[in-house]
């Protein structure tokens, strides 16, 4: 399995831009934790219906709200990732923008495969 490596972004000027340590999700980093906090119970509940042997499609219909929910919560990284991220290094210029794009790139063709 590939690792990805750990990304360190730059530190940035009061202007708006980027300060160090933050995210393009980090304004809706409580939003995103409260939304995978409720998912974890959702799996925790998905454990509990297959150790009380529920029935089979009740089971998937849970597994399948699960799956939309964590889609729901890329799509909302994804796109906080491109406004801010990669919107920054291309306005920047140089070869941190290409290379922001190709990162964005990979990403949605790692999400369009799961």
């Amino acid at each position: 399995m590939a690792t990805t490596p750990t990304r360190t972004k730059p530190a940035r000027d009061g202007s708006g831009a980027q300060a160090p340590g933050q995210h393009g999700y980090s304004a809706n980093k409580a939003a995103h934790l409260k939304r995978m906090a409720r998912i974890e119970g959702q799996v925790r509940g998905i454990a509990r219906m297959v150790e009380q042997d529920k029935y089979c499609i009740d089971v998937l219909t849970q597994v399948s709200a699960v799956t939309k929910a964590l889609q729901a919560v890329s799509l909302a990284l994804l796109e906080e990732h491109l406004a801010h991220c990669v919107a920054n290094a291309v306005a920047e210029g140089g070869d941190e923008g290409a290379a922001k794009l190709k990162e964005a790139s990979e990403a949605i063709a790692r999400l369009v495969r799961s």
